[in-house]
């Protein structure tokens, strides 16, 4: 079904921050990553708020992140899960090629976007009985439990216009994870979950654990506001840092977070919170979770080695899930997975903690390319590959 839209060409320029920011509360759901506030998160990279335009109507948005290639002013554009655009629009290229020839005039030699749009789900069920199954070693051998029109439509459509797909993995572009695992906050006629059915949706193991940690004494704090999360930062990162060194992870600085939380908080008060659980006054386990408009992210996470036994990592997203309940979201979004079933692979643990959430694995169109200056374009990706 084609999105209908008012007549008239669209026009792309920037926007200032405001403007950008404004859009985006207009809209029930844009990823925290297309927020203005990302561009003071990623400093390293210059950032332009880009508007799109039918007449004088502002009718999409997009944050563009430029890296610059060494020795020259010329500079990889990427839209981190963006632009947030009209993507069920039949006709893709009246919005993406007035965003490419801006990008252009600003020196881009090349445009990384990840389109927001779902291409296929698969039930926890499904999930589970994929790992037990010895057949089956990745989320594409399951047939999904449903296939997104919409997505199927934006990926043919890219493909005809000359984007090429890229691997989800990081490097130059840090790029985003294809693979998500979420929980549904609403039920198939739109009508808000209760905090009993989200647990009945939970295997027996997550309601247990969560009981486990209630009658421990395990205690979880959500910061109020900008100063409570900076305030809380310091006892979250000690932890993170530890939760690194166990798991062997490159660790971020603690710079970066309260850089990210003095950006996220400053354009909304409850963009960003800190959780903290403790037990018996000592922390075990730590959480940063982000919200935009009616979708609800855990963004980091931290545990300690010890006191695995009394379940801080349950009780702190259970308290997560239950703010998201209570301010009305969506979906809350635990973030990527890898598409591995193989019991054998190290990742595969990670998948079976969402797993038991009762939630859905969520498969995303994938980050996209498009060579503006194909020379430059690859000698990048020639760089990219000796990495």
């Amino acid at each position: 079904m084609t999105s209908p839209h008012p007549p008239g060409p669209l026009t792309v320029r920037e926007v200032s921050p405001e403007e950008h920011l404004d859009f985006l509360r207009s809209r029930r759901s844009a990823s925290f990553l297309q927020t203005p506030a990302w561009g003071r998160v990623k400093s390293e990279w210059r950032r332009e708020s880009l508007g799109w335009f039918r007449g004088g109507e502002l009718v999409g948005a997009g944050l563009v992140l430029y890296r610059q290639l060494p020795r020259l002013k010329r500079y990889l554009a990427y839209l981190p899960e963006g632009p947030v655009i009209d993507w069920a629009d039949d006709d893709l290229a009246a919005w993406l090629a007035p965003m490419t020839a801006h990008l252009k005039g600003r020196g881009a030699f090349g445009v990384r976007m990840g389109p927001p749009v779902v291409t296929r789900r698969w039930s926890a069920a499904q999930v589970k009985e994929g790992i037990a199954d010895e057949g089956v070693r990745r989320l594409g051998d399951l047939a999904p439990s449903e296939r997104d029109h919409t997505g199927a439509r934006v990926l043919s459509q890219l493909d005809e216009l000359g984007w090429r797909r890229q691997a989800a993995e990081g490097g130059f572009a840090a790029g985003q994870p294809q693979y998500n695992f979420q929980i549904p906050l609403r039920d198939a006629e739109g009508r808000p979950r209760t905090e009993d059915d989200v647990l009945a949706g939970m295997n027996q193991q997550w309601r247990r654990n969560i009981r486990k940690a209630d009658k421990a004494g395990v205690e979880v704090t959500g910061s109020e506001g900008r100063e409570e999360a900076l305030a809380a930062l310091p006892a979250f990162h000690e932890l993170y840092v530890h939760t690194a060194g166990r798991d062997h992870f490159t660790p971020r600085p603690l710079g970066y977070f309260r850089t990210m939380v003095e950006a996220l908080a400053a354009e909304e008060p409850d963009r960003i919170r800190l959780y903290l659980a403790r037990h018996e006054g000592e922390l075990v386990a730590a959480t940063i979770a982000v919200r935009v408009g009616g979708h609800a992210w855990y963004s980091y996470g931290a545990s300690s080695t010890e006191k695995r036994d009394v379940r801080g990592s349950n009780a702190v997203q259970w308290a997560m899930i239950r703010d998201a309940l209570a301010a009305g979201a969506d979906v809350y979004d635990l973030r990527g997975i890898t598409d591995t079933l193989d019991p054998e692979d190290s990742h595969v643990g990670l998948i079976q903690f969402k797993v038991g959430t009762g939630g859905e694995a969520v498969e995303y169109a994938g980050e996209w390319d498009l060579p503006v200056s194909r020379p430059l374009y690859a000698a990048f990706d020639l760089y990219m590959r000796r990495r």
